[in-house]
């Protein structure tokens, strides 16, 4: 795979057709992607956790109930046990990926933390599970129109509310996604 050719930093946005459950009418963000797959978080997806909920299990605690409340999204089908914050904060944490230099996904508990203090990131989506992609499985779901790539946008990930998402995404590059059909073909 071409380093040029990465679609880390990008939305994938499902196509209609998507006939895979976990993620029709899906945006997932790609972390990173190289000859060795992809991973990706999906930013539209509502768990049946509140952040306040995941932080008690932490056994860390908040006096803050906005935060407590708000809500915990899925990430992916991939490890659901295992949790990732997704902000626009540029300080660095215990463990953290950078994706773009405004955006980045740490996975230590600092981040955590701090949220629970008034110290974290002004933005943040807290994400249980992760997309995998195996080799050139990604490039292969592209070729066959499961996906549209779409540059990440910050507004769209912490912003827009959840159940506009997937049509937000797509209109950021003109797709009026309600006007697609929901099965996939070659011309």
């Amino acid at each position: 795979m071409d380093a040029d050719r990465s679609f880390a930093n990008q939305l994938l946005v499902a196509m209609p057709a998507m006939a895979d459950p976990h993620f029709t009418r899906g945006v997932t963000l790609i972390l990173q992607h190289d000859e060795d797959g992809a991973m990706g978080l999906m930013v539209n997806r509502l768990s049946d956790f509140t952040l306040g909920e995941v932080l008690r299990q932490m056994q860390i605690e908040t006096q803050d109930p906005a935060l407590a409340l708000a809500p915990v999204l899925l990430g992916g089908p991939v490890q659901p046990e295992r949790g990732f914050v997704l902000h626009d904060d540029a300080r660095e944490w215990g463990s953290t990926l950078r994706i773009h230099d405004s955006l980045a996904v740490t996975t230590s508990r600092d981040i955590l933390e701090a949220m629970a203090v008034g110290r974290g990131p002004k933005r943040a989506l807290m994400v249980l599970g992760y997309a995998g992609w195996g080799a050139g499985q990604l490039e292969h779901e592209l070729g066959d129109n499961a996906w549209l790539t779409v540059p990440a946008d910050a507004a769209i990930l912490f912003e827009t509310p959840m159940e506009t998402r997937w049509q937000a995404a797509a209109g950021r590059i003109g797709v009026d996604v309600g006007r697609l059909t929901d099965y996939a073909g070659r011309a």
